[in-house]
């Protein structure tokens, strides 16, 4: 009995060391420890307190979007709001970069804000588009991400030497709201195999043929932050695509700690909420849930992508704010 009380006490201590390192790093601008608190409630908490901080030491993005974008318009904030006022891509110009995914929705747009900032742009994934074809930059067509032997193969030949950066960005969301009573086991495989492997396997092959000159980008998602799903899925279901995106930030987290010698920083993007075919089912929600244009997303994405340093590696970032999603 003693030995329990005394666990619980220093249990209760540990908590509230969290709680008071918390404050000290809003106080002080300070980045918190990647090291989670030991249970839901005290990670919750933490997360919390640091989301609601004052907004230049604010660390945390808040998981409940709808509340996230109310604040963003009571604060002006124009990082959010207005990407244009702190967007400049000039860091762009004569950069290659490869791009998978780029033939539709927030790809394509990403191409185009690319192309419109004179880098050489290469995108690479099954087919291309008329859209992607009219931008005038090289595109590799026939390279599934879930094909190892197309991406090693096809994808290595045609580059056409070492890129400054990766921009891993092809998904898949299964149509469906996926619950207990219709779980779909290949649309959940298909999702982790595009989701979670496809970056892996578009990576590990650039850099394992000397291509990766710049850093890794991952564009994940919101949906793959487990303390996020107590408010964004109280009721549960999603399973593939929530999966998928968890089994994607895992990845890029160890991509990450294996590549820190090789001086190659790996990043995790949460785009934001974006009006594409992908979420068309959730088109109701859009304007309460401050949706963008997909050229706004693309923006917001290329911005944070010219904020990557190695002390960013590892990092998952909110695109609509810039601040980090806890895990």
């Amino acid at each position: 009995m003693l030995r329990n009380c005394e666990k619980a006490k220093i249990s209760h201590i540990r908590f509230w060391c969290q709680m008071l390192a918390v404050l000290r790093a809003c106080t002080l601008g300070l980045v918190l420890p990647q090291g989670p608190p030991r249970t839901t409630m005290h990670r919750a908490a933490l997360s919390k307190m640091a989301a609601d901080a004052d907004p230049a030491t604010r660390v945390y993005s808040l998981a409940d979007q709808v509340a996230r974008f109310e604040r963003a318009k009571a604060e002006k904030n124009e990082r959010f709001l207005n990407i244009d006022s702190v967007f400049d891509g000039s860091y762009l110009k004569g950069k290659r970069v490869l791009l998978t995914g780029g033939n539709q929705g927030l790809g394509l747009a990403i191409a185009t804000e690319l192309t419109k900032q004179g880098a050489e742009t290469i995108v690479v994934g099954r087919r291309t588009s008329p859209e992607l074809d009219a931008l005038g930059g090289k595109v590799i067509t026939g390279v599934d991400v879930t094909d190892s032997a197309s991406v090693n193969g096809k994808m290595l030949k045609e580059v056409g030497g070492p890129v400054d950066i990766v921009i891993n960005n092809a998904g898949y969301f299964w149509e469906e709201h996926e619950t207990l009573d219709n779980l779909n086991f290949e649309e959940q495989m298909k999702q982790i195999n595009i989701c979670a492997l496809g970056p892996l396997r578009v990576s590990s092959a650039l850099h394992k043929a000397g291509l990766v000159k710049g850093s890794i980008i991952v564009i994940s998602s919101q949906a793959g932050s487990c303390e996020w799903r107590f408010t964004q899925n109280p009721e549960g279901g999603d399973y593939g695509h929530h999966m998928s995106r968890a089994a994607c930030n895992i990845m890029a987290v160890l991509l990450s700690q294996e590549l820190k010698a090789a001086g190659i920083p790996v990043v995790m993007l949460h785009p934001g909420f974006n009006r594409t075919g992908m979420t068309a089912k959730y088109s109701e929600i859009w304007d309460k849930e401050g949706a963008v244009d997909p050229s706004v997303g693309a923006k917001r994405v290329l911005h944070e992508i010219g904020q990557v340093t190695m002390e960013k590696s590892g990092s998952f970032i909110n695109c609509e704010d810039g601040l980090q999603i806890p895990w």
